[in-house]
């Protein structure tokens, strides 16, 4: 039987209540700051060109299709063999776990190995890509703003406060999809261009219910 696109009834939260429980999680309190540093120390530095707004735009714009390839391509990856070697990443087992139990919120957050790992290869990445100090600091605030921001909506869309705005409303709507009536569809986040450009985004009664959307197909333990 496909999994219910329900989730089970459990008491209102508010955006408030959201906020102050968002932040005990272990990625948001390293992201967090370190957004906001980096955000502080771009201002402080200052000499904006139009190279920065034309950064910010193109990550903005990567952001539908990043998610979306990261979705279908790391965290749905099924575990596989080669050369004898079981090929089965963090993400991806953690990510059968969300599916498994999409109500448990430590599971709906980037793991934090990861979070560790990207920030400081953001940093690099951006110190090295960039010539300029403004454009490489414009580069890490922006895509460390947009983690955040991923971090933030997938969390709230996880817990039991209700959307109140069509935007966020759509949002909500599609990701419960996702898990509750099938998972090879609606796989934005923060947003759904990737989707509707790459026709993963059908009405609801479209596509059947699927059997796997708890499993992800992967009958083993995570």
């Amino acid at each position: 039987m496909a999994h219910s696109e329900t989730a089970p009834p459990h008491e209102e939260l508010t955006l408030r209540a959201a906020v102050a429980q968002f932040v005990t999680f272990p990625s948001p309190r390293v992201l967090l700051p370190a957004t906001a540093v980096a955000i502080a120390t771009r201002v402080a530095v200052g000499r904006w060109r139009w190279r920065d707004l034309g950064l910010a735009g193109g990550i903005l714009a990567a952001e539908p299709f990043t998610e979306w390839l990261i979705h279908v391509g790391i965290l749905h990856l099924r575990p596989r063999r080669i050369g004898g070697r079981l090929i089965d990443p963090l993400a991806s087992r953690k990510h059968r776990a969300h599916h498994q139990d999409p109500r448990d919120l430590d599971l709906v957050f980037v793991p934090m190995p990861i979070v560790k790992a990207a920030l400081p290869v953001a940093v690099v990445g951006w110190a090295v890509g960039e010539r300029r100090l403004g454009t490489a600091l414009t580069g890490i605030a922006t895509s460390f703003a947009m983690l955040t921001t991923y971090e933030w909506i997938h969390y709230l869309i996880h817990t039991p406060y209700k959307p109140r705005h069509t935007p966020y409303r759509k949002l909500w709507r599609a990701h419960r999809l996702h898990h509750f009536r099938n998972e090879h569809y609606w796989f934005g986040v923060t947003m759904h261009l990737g989707d509707r450009v790459l026709r993963t985004y059908p009405e609801r009664d479209a596509v059947p219910a699927s059997p796997t959307a708890r499993t992800l197909g992967v009958e083993v333990a995570v």
